[in-house]
């Protein structure tokens, strides 16, 4: 299984795909979507649309997975977290392609066995869970592909929650 997993935003939108064989998983590319403070959010969310697309295309995931939205205290950058999300879903939907949200804590426990792992310990156990060199850059990128990792962790136990009628 082919998963794109996605960090959104509209300033920097990192995406990461990991291939799922049996238990083993796999690094198949990583990078991060940058818009220009300069361009109106209209104009950035279609790059994100664009370069998105383009992922999708070169990969062919089966599954889109997208980390929920974290709302702290600046509703304003909550807000166009949000715009970037719901471009990354609607760019899915469009090819086809199923989307899936993760909680910061439900990835931060599927990737370091731990919800409340810090940024560095998650990017660590990204890094050896793929079998890369280093952590990968930028942290968007990598905190995409634990995004990825958490879905194909948990995508079993979803399908079957959903079979039985459970929200998704």
């Amino acid at each position: 299984m082919i998963i794109l997993g996605v960090d959104p935003g509209t300033a920097s939108t990192g995406w990461g795909i990991v291939e799922r064989s049996g238990n083993r998983l796999a690094c198949l590319g990583h990078g991060c979507i940058v818009t220009s403070p300069k361009d109106d959010t209209g104009r950035r969310l279609c790059r994100i649309r664009d370069e998105l697309s383009d992922v999708l295309r070169r990969y062919g995931p089966e599954a889109v997975a997208v980390e929920d939205l974290f709302v702290n205290v600046n509703a304003r950058t909550a807000l166009t977290v949000g715009h970037a999300r719901g471009v990354v879903i609607l760019t899915a939907a469009e090819r086809g392609v199923p989307s899936f949200d993760y909680t910061p804590t439900a990835i931060k426990q599927a990737v370091t066995g731990y919800g409340r792992a810090s940024k560095g310990q998650v990017q660590e156990m990204t890094r050896v869970l793929l079998g890369l060199s280093s952590v990968p850059h930028p942290d968007h990128a990598a905190d995409a592909l634990a995004v990825a990792i958490t879905h194909a962790h948990l995508y079993r136990s979803r399908e079957a929650a959903q079979r039985a009628g459970a929200p998704r």
